[in-house]
Formats: structure tokens, C-alpha cells, sequence
């Protein structure tokens, strides 16, 4: 048995255990709170009532605020996974040893072929998305794991289904979706969300994450399961303790109930009485 490895993560939802380490950090500028309330509560309303699994770091913030404002969080996941260098033409494909390894990091979090294809709610993987490569190489390596298994595929792939979080651009009926370019992306459930472009470049690019990407070579790497408790990671987690408590304010959850019922899938029940099951006071920790 290969035991599972995970980069370290505090569960914020219940910061007491957090001790002095975030004495001396200054308070973080939530400038991009409006804009990360919109695009979680859409996330929300387009996963089919499904699991979220949210993919590498880059959706971190969303998974931070949802855990924050939903009565029920255990839908959410973090999914701490890089595939830059899987399959690249410089790189080496993986090796029997990081396969081995790979399936069992998923294994830990409930993505196995056979559970996948025995399970009925949709399975939604989360991400910022500009090629797809990260999804496709996922997908893939999904597939491989369900024909070495002689799991359902088909059963699997009507389970999966994505959700990309994409930048804002002026649209007209020539404009060409990320989905369309990948051959891959006929086999399996996409809905987008379109996100600020500041909003976009800030959770790609700019903001500092709390945990290193977790990439081939440190799927198996000791190490990654220590905290970090540099000045850089303490300000990303003072950052991310304030989005779980937004989100547990009601002004946000406000904000998150008025974009749910403008969506398309408040028709159906699962969404109307998750709204109304929306805690509109706040909630203590714990």
C-alpha cells in the first residue's frame, strides 16, 4: 500500500488552532470580495448539485468563501494537483512509481475509477481555465487508471462534469470557447463562469497561495505535509481566514442568495432549498 501525501493546508473553518501565527500580519484588502461572491455563487449554482473539487490553488479563494457561507460545506474539496510537466515534450512521461503514487493522492480524495463509476451526484472539477491542459491531462489520466481497472468508463464520464472559471471578454456569437479548441471536451459536461479580468489575473497570477504547487515532483515529497510560516504564507493565510469569515457574514450571503436566484438553475429544487437553507446571520466557528 503507497500512502497518500497532500500538501499541508490549515482547515480554516476553524481558525482557534491558528494560535499567534497570525500576530503582527496586517489586515488583508479584500478589494475583490464583490467579484468573488458573484463567481462562487455561480460556481455553485452550475455544478448540478454536485461534489466540488477544486483543482491546483488557482480557485482556492472560492472554496475559502463557500466554506465560510454554506450551511452544509461538505461538498467542497480541495484538490491540490499540478500536471504542467505531465506528458510535456521535455519531460519524461511519469513513471511506474509516480503513477502508483498519483492514484493514490486521488485515491484519498474519494477519485477512484470505481467510485466514480458507481456514484450518482456529479463529481464537478473546478478551475481557472485558459487551454484546458490541466482538466484534459486529469481526464486522461482518469481514463488510464479506468481501463487498467476495466472500470465503466462511460459511467464515469457521465458522472464528471467541469466548471471553468474563464476571463470576462466582450462576447458575440463568433466567439470561440476554450472547450471548443480541446478534442477531449466532447466527452464530458463543461459550464463556465466568466470572472473579472482584475479578479481572473489575481487567483492565476498574482495571489500568493498558501501551500506550493503540487507538481510531479513533490507527489511523493515529505515535506510538502509541513507548514509554512514564512511572513509570505502568513499573509496569504491571514488572506484566507478573512474570505471564510466574509463569507459568513450576511451581506455576503446576501450577495450570494441575490446571484442565485438569477440563475437558471434556481428552476430546480436542490438550488431553491439550498438558498433557503442560506444562514443569514452569522455564524461562529467551530
Amino acid at each position: 500500500m503507497i500512502e497518500p501525501n497532500r500538501p499541508f493546508r490549515w482547515d480554516l473553518l476553524r481558525p482557534d488552532h491558528l494560535g499567534s501565527l497570525l500576530d503582527g500580519v496586517p489586515e488583508p484588502d479584500l478589494w475583490f470580495l464583490d467579484d468573488l461572491a458573484d463567481c462562487a455563487a455561480k460556481v455553485l449554482a452550475r455544478s448540478g448539485d454536485g461534489d466540488l473539487y477544486f483543482v491546483g490553488r488557482s480557485g482556492d479563494s472560492v472554496f475559502d468563501l463557500l466554506g465560510g457561507a454554506l450551511p452544509d460545506p461538505a461538498r467542497l474539496h480541495l484538490l491540490p494537483l499540478s500536471t504542467a510537466f505531465v506528458d510535456h515534450p521535455l519531460f519524461d512521461r511519469l513513471h511506474p512509481a509516480e503513477v502508483a503514487q498519483l492514484r493514490a493522492n486521488l485515491a484519498a480524495h474519494g477519485l477512484t475509477p470505481g467510485l466514480l463509476a458507481r456514484g450518482s451526484k456529479p463529481v464537478v472539477l473546478v478551475d481557472v481555465v485558459s487551454s484546458g491542459g490541466t482538466f484534459g491531462k486529469l481526464l486522461d489520466i482518469l481514463r488510464d487508471w479506468a481501463a487498467d481497472e476495466g472500470a465503466d468508463r462511460a459511467a464515469i464520464r457521465r458522472r464528471l462534469r467541469i466548471v471553468g472559471l474563464t476571463r470576462r471578454t466582450h462576447t458575440s456569437p463568433n466567439t470561440r470557447r476554450w472547450q471548443q479548441h480541446a478534442g477531449w471536451a466532447q466527452d464530458v459536461t463543461i459550464r463556465n463562469v466568466s470572472v473579472e479580468t482584475a479578479l481572473f489575473g489575481y487567483l492565476a497570477d498574482r495571489q500568493q497561495k498558501l501551500t506550493r504547487s503540487f507538481g510531479r515532483d513533490l507527489w511523493a515529497a515529505e515535506g510538502v505535509r509541513s507548514p509554512g510560516r514564512d511572513h509570505r504564507t502568513r499573509r496569504a493565510l491571514a488572506e484566507a481566514v478573512a474570505i471564510v469569515e466574509a463569507g459568513r457574514s450576511p451581506a455576503v450571503r446576501a450577495q450570494l442568495a441575490r446571484v442565485l436566484r438569477r440563475e437558471p438553475a434556481i428552476a430546480e429544487p436542490w438550488l431553491r432549498d439550498l438558498v433557503r437553507r442560506l444562514p443569514l446571520l452569522p455564524a461562529s466557528p467551530g
